[in-house]
């Protein structure tokens, strides 16, 4: 089992970055593919990034390609994602998600999953 907690969205105008971090708590932390995944209103889930439980795969969305990067500290328990030149199609709850699976980035392999953090870009 492990519990997470997303912080760090916010309300920022396109251009700006943002850093939004998960906090991961319970065992074997690093035995968990980390994801982040976003839903807008009146849209499915999607996949933005995932890093394997090593951080040297990683995964990322096509609209979000290098513009976010994706990494995660095995030591603190925590997973981030960068985001940078934010667009205001950007604007969705983000979600922090862990799997048992290594590698993998589709939402129905991720099992646990935090409460979501707003971001919000303004035009």
């Amino acid at each position: 089992q492990v519990q997470l907690v997303e912080s760090g969205g916010g309300l920022v105008q396109a251009g700006a970055s943002l850093r939004l971090s998960c906090a991961a708590s319970g065992r074997d932390f690093n035995f968990y593919t980390m994801g982040w995944f976003r839903q807008a209103p009146g849209k499915e889930r999607e996949s933005v990034a995932a890093i394997s439980r090593s951080g040297v795969g990683i995964y990322y969305a096509d609209s979000v390609k290098g513009r976010f990067a994706i990494s995660r500290d095995n030591a603190k328990n925590t997973v981030s994602l960068q985001m940078n030149r934010l667009k205001p199609e950007d604007t969705a709850l983000y979600y922090c998600a862990a799997s048992p699976r290594d590698g993998v980035w589709r939402a129905p392999d991720f099992g646990f999953w935090g409460q979501g953090t707003q971001v919000t870009v303004s035009s």
